[in-house]
């Protein structure tokens, strides 16, 4: 393989690849104002995004009201995905544009497209189920929170998914999401590109905290990049 010849990309889910409208941190806001609390969706997004679920609400309580109760934390984060769920179930969920055609496109190059998310497995499972995706088909892996025990910022969901394609050198993997923390994973992972997308949880502006190699607003800007 010639150096650097990129062999795989990651992509998150909620907000870079699954267009949910922001349901899950809706969904997350209602379950911690439902113990007390009063955050707006904008607060909520800032310290969530991208995390594992439990971590985002540990965030969310330490940042805003100082409060630390690992007990209150298990019992909202069981209320979150009780209800997260049912809004699953209910709401429509769409792919992102053209996360269907970044996919083709990559599969004519050879390029491996793998899935990781925040998200526990049952539920990740349950979105691409809704929308029709099937692993080796659409996309040729999943990873998520609980398959590994360091979560974002950690690299361990990337490492994960390289070990699975006997992926060794990080250079050839490429992070895309749509959160400061989904490019701090890949920057963590050692990736050649870390990118951050616009279409979910983060502005430009919120990404650019986080140094991304590049910022996009569509996932076919990806393809120049990689055939650079």
């Amino acid at each position: 393989m010639e150096e650097n010849k990129i062999a795989m990309v990651v992509f998150d889910m909620a907000g870079t690849t699954v267009n949910e409208d922001n349901l899950v941190y809706k969904t997350l806001r209602n379950a911690i104002n439902d113990a007390g609390f009063d955050f707006s969706l904008d607060e909520v997004l800032a310290k969530a995004a991208g995390k594992e679920k439990r971590q985002a609400i540990r965030s969310v309580l330490s940042t805003y009201a100082g409060v630390t109760d690992e007990e209150m934390i298990a019992k909202i984060y069981d209320e979150f995905i009780v209800t997260l769920t049912e809004a699953y179930a209910r709401e429509e969920l769409f792919p992102q544009p053209n996360a269907t055609d970044i996919f083709s496109a990559l599969r004519e190059r050879k390029i491996l497209a793998v899935l990781n998310t925040g998200y526990d497995r049952a539920t990740a499972s349950s979105i691409i189920e809704k929308l029709g995706w099937k692993e080796g088909v659409e996309f040729d892996a999943l990873v998520t929170a609980s398959d590994v025990s360091g979560n974002r910022p950690d690299p361990d969901m990337i490492e994960f998914a390289m070990k699975q394609f006997n992926i060794t050198d990080s250079r050839t993997v490429v992070k895309v999401g749509d959160s400061t923390i989904d490019i701090e994973e890949g920057q963590n992972a050692g990736c050649g590109l870390s990118i951050g997308i616009t279409t979910g949880a983060h502005t430009a502006s919120q990404l650019q905290t986080a140094n991304p190699d590049q910022i996009i607003n569509n996932l076919m800007e990806l393809l120049p990049l990689i055939d650079k």
